[in-house]
């Protein structure tokens, strides 16, 4: 990420993918988000992670097929927006639906996770209503009831059977009732057009996560091993897996991190591909696995 700064230059336009200035970012982002969604990308030529992030969102974009557009503000060229939009460092990018900002992130992301950003803002757009469904199933399974969530998104596939949020989230309901096996029949029998789409990986990631989860140990044996001997890497790696087990997501993040740190190679890569798993079972978005992909970069290149 870089802090705002200089000069300008034009970015592609198009259909789905237009510049936009300040005279019509009301009609381009506002008024047409209340047809389509649309992303506003807020970037600058001498931004090097926009050089990443933009072609990358563009080329989702391109691929959600008219089901979200794409405004790229130059805010070098716009600064009466960018500062209505508190954007203070670039890439900055914003999702609007129904003339509202909905969702939005900072920083350049993996092309997985702006693949998994995009598609979902794709998703609230006019679909007979599934978009919604969707995401009231989706808050059923956050509120613990797996098994409503899992008739919902059962439904919606009856509409659309490449559905891949419904295909991931009745996967994940599934998962949380404890129903492991039937999780992994539904994502195994996932239409090939969607089996390599974001939301199935993010469930599969999950459903290797639950699995491990079951095995874990408990935290304060493992935490006391580890504390009497920190080169105990074996022990180090199961709390990391019983705090992910217990909701701890950060200290398990912590705990891989470290053991990277201290012997990379241990157990054949073990810890970064622990940690892989876990980032991609998490939203595109989500703190820790932007801070933690960020160490785990860092450490690598050392």
């Amino acid at each position: 990420m870089l802090e705002l700064g200089q000069n300008a230059n034009a970015a592609p336009a198009g259909d789905l993918i237009k510049d936009v200035s300040e005279a019509d970012f009301m009609a381009e982002v506002i008024d047409a988000s209340q047809e389509v969604p649309v992303i506003v990308d807020f970037w600058a030529p001498w931004c090097g992670p926009c050089k990443t992030l933009g072609p990358a969102l563009e080329a989702a974009v391109e691929k959600a097929g008219g089901k979200v557009r794409m405004a790229k503000v130059n805010v070098d060229e716009n600064q009466m927006i960018a500062g209505q939009m508190r954007v203070q460092s670039i890439p900055t990018v914003y999702a609007f639906h129904q003339g509202q900002p909905v969702d939005g992130f900072q920083g350049a992301l993996p092309a997985s996770e702006v693949n998994r950003f995009v598609e979902k803002i794709a998703a609230l757009a006019g679909d007979g209503g599934l978009g919604e469904a969707v995401a009231a199933a989706e808050e059923m399974l956050e509120q613990g009831a797996a098994a409503d969530a899992a008739q919902t998104f059962a439904a919606i596939l009856q509409e659309d059977p490449e559905n891949a949020a419904a295909y991931g989230g009745l996967a994940r309901a599934h998962m949380a009732l404890g129903e492991l096996d039937q999780a992994e029949a539904i994502l195994n029998g996932a239409p090939a057009a969607i089996a390599s789409k974001p939301e199935i990986e993010a469930a599969h990631a999950q459903l290797d996560l639950a699995r491990a989860a079951a095995n874990a140990g408990p935290v304060d044996e493992l935490a006391a091993q580890v504390e009497a001997n920190p080169d105990n890497h074996q022990a180090r790696f199961d709390l990391a897996q019983a705090l992910h087990a217990n909701g701890d997501v950060q200290g398990a993040v912590d705990q891989l991190l470290d053991l990277f740190r201290r012997d990379r190679e241990w157990n054949d890569g073990a810890a970064k591909a622990q940690l892989l798993t876990i980032f991609e079972a998490l939203p595109p978005q989500d703190p820790v696995a932007l801070a933690g992909r960020r160490k785990l970069a860092s450490m690598i290149l050392v």
